[in-house]
């Protein structure tokens, strides 16, 4: 049986267990443009405290800070519990990757909640868009060439779909759209964690102008626990991403991830650098 190819990009084998230390490689799979898909760093961040021997409950938040271009070739990640309560622990975690000179040097920083949840009252004040579901919604074409991860996720946009024609002309930044990992996995917590970067660039749709960009912040609350994941195994999840702010070269966006049956999964909000 082969490994999907997300558990090969977040394969992690740990160097020193009581230091938190794990070593990892980048994923051809999961190719950008001059570097991994960033969805996929997010998630080795979480899963370093995913295998951790210390974890306490499940992830809750998940920050991370993006310092530098991650290189093709091996790395390592350290995770650290700073502080352990009776049901929170909390965590900081670091990427580094030998530089020109041989020498490690930071590439991403990180922090990380995770708890014990316990059954208490709930509600939801951001229900699910009404769409079409996926089976009627017309797959987008595989990507360019020098953009792999495009090709290890099925999506199925319903609006906002990247612009045909750079114009100028851009009057929104909101996308919605189907989408989930490909080949279909079993959905689990890093998992999600990448699929909250999975849109591209909100300034790209809302000025119809490909200008160059780079995520500086993501951080993504999760709004489940390990049983309703197994709900969802497989399925598809609805994404919805709007831009908020652009100015100065950064803007932010702000994104939201339910299951088909419409529970609210995850929220993220990102701060990304765009050029002119």
């Amino acid at each position: 049986m082969s490994t999907h190819p997300l558990d090969q990009a977040l394969a992690l084998a740990h160097s020193d267990i009581r230091a938190g230390l794990f070593t990892g490689a980048s994923s051809a799979d999961y190719w950008n443009m001059v570097g991994p898909f960033g969805g996929t760093t997010a998630a080795v961040m979480l899963q370093a405290v995913l295998k951790h021997p210390d974890l306490l409950g499940a992830p809750v938040a998940l920050t991370v800070n993006y310092a530098a271009a991650l290189d093709a070739g091996p790395f390592e990640v350290q995770a650290v519990p700073v502080r352990t309560n009776r049901s929170t622990q909390h965590w900081t975690m670091q990427m580094s990757q030998a530089g020109a000179d041989g020498k490690p040097q930071v590439v991403t920083t990180a922090t990380a909640v995770t708890a014990l949840r316990r059954e208490t009252w709930g509600a939801s004040d951001l229900p699910m868009p009404e769409v079409p579901p996926p089976v009627e919604v017309e797959r987008l074409s595989i990507g360019p060439a020098k953009v792999a991860w495009l090709d290890r996720y099925e999506m199925r946009p319903i609006s906002g779909a990247i612009p045909t024609r750079w114009d100028g002309g851009g009057d929104h930044s909101e996308t919605r759209m189907w989408l989930r990992d490909t080949p279909p996995r079993p959905l689990d917590f890093a998992a999600l964690a990448a699929l909250c970067d999975c849109f591209y660039p909100r300034v790209w749709l809302r000025r119809a102008k490909p200008v160059p960009i780079g995520t500086v912040s993501i951080t993504t609350y999760f709004h489940v626990d390990a049983p309703q994941l197994a709900e969802v195994g497989a399925g598809y999840l609805l994404g919805r991403a709007t831009g908020q702010q652009f100015r100065n070269g950064y803007f932010d966006q702000a994104a939201q991830l339910w299951s088909e049956a419409g529970a609210l999964l995850a929220t993220s909000n990102q701060i990304v650098y765009f050029k002119e």
